[in-house]
């Protein structure tokens, strides 16, 4: 998630790969995001597990002692896994467990055909925040009582959003791990939508687009990209025409907004 070494990720994957397929991935998700919070708690912890002059089986070994009886078997193999990987920095440890814990609940919302639903849940809920900034100080206050939080998600959320949404979303606003609510989300979207290996673009114009017009784009997006792209349409009357699409860092803008920009950095060149 942030910088994390491809060799030790891909090890980490594979193991939890081959435990999740009998686990309960709701179950899974959760415990994940328990072990990551529990070691961005426990600094002496996160570090004696990370400490790469350590043995893995010593480390698997610590993990398997603290941990076993407490979460299922498939959140300890790939805690196990994790903690015998080698890492750059001791945070990346707690960076692959929340990550997995969102496969986790990226795949539970696939077996349950709601995956399209969590990826705007995730991105409208952004949004909501955005606008609102009474409701963005009351989850990004960190003097909040982490019940408080849930209570107000749970009312937001509850019976409105996939079992998925709710739960990333909780993920994010009660952990946060030194990111904006609105950076964890976007982050968080793109996960779930690796889950079928697609990519997220955020497209902004100034009026609804038809549902015509979303297929027309989603289609030339796929063929120039040589992949699925699923669309989070944001409507914003200061473009004035024309629209803008975000893909990761890349940038495709056909709004007057944006050619008037152009024009004015071209003639201070």
């Amino acid at each position: 998630m942030r910088g994390l070494s491809r060799s030790s990720l891909a090890e980490v994957e594979e193991r939890f790969n081959a435990v999740a397929g009998s686990a309960d991935l709701g179950a899974l998700s959760d415990e994940l995001f328990a072990i990551a919070d529990l070691l961005d708690r426990e600094h002496g912890l996160r570090r004696a597990l990370s400490d790469p002059s350590r043995s893995a089986e010593i480390k698997a070994g610590s993990v398997r002692a603290l941990l076993a009886g407490k979460v299922g078997e498939a959140a300890l193999a790939t805690t196990e896994a994790a903690v015998s990987a080698r890492w750059s920095r001791a945070s990346d440890l707690a960076d692959v467990l929340e990550r997995l814990g969102v496969v986790a609940a990226a795949a539970e919302a696939e077996s349950q055909g709601t995956l399209d639903e969590v990826e705007d849940e995730l991105f409208r809920f952004g949004r909501v925040v955005a606008a609102n900034p009474a409701l963005r100080r009351a989850l990004a206050a960190g003097d909040a009582p982490e019940e408080g939080k849930r209570q107000l998600l749970s009312d937001l959320l509850g019976g409105k959003a996939a079992t998925a949404s709710r739960r990333l979303i909780t993920q994010v606003a009660v952990h946060p791990r030194g990111r904006s609510l609105e950076a964890g989300l976007e982050e968080f979207g793109q996960l779930v939508a690796q889950q079928r290996q697609r990519y997220v673009a955020v497209v902004r114009s100034a009026v609804e687009l038809t549902d015509e017009q979303k297929q027309r784009l989603a289609t030339w997006l796929r063929t120039s990209y040589g992949r699925d792209v699923h669309l989070n349409v944001e409507v914003d009357p200061r473009v004035l025409g024309g629209f803008s699409v975000r893909i990761g860092d890349e940038i495709i803008d056909t709004t007057i907004v944006g050619r008037i920009e152009e024009v004015r950095r071209r003639l201070a060149g």
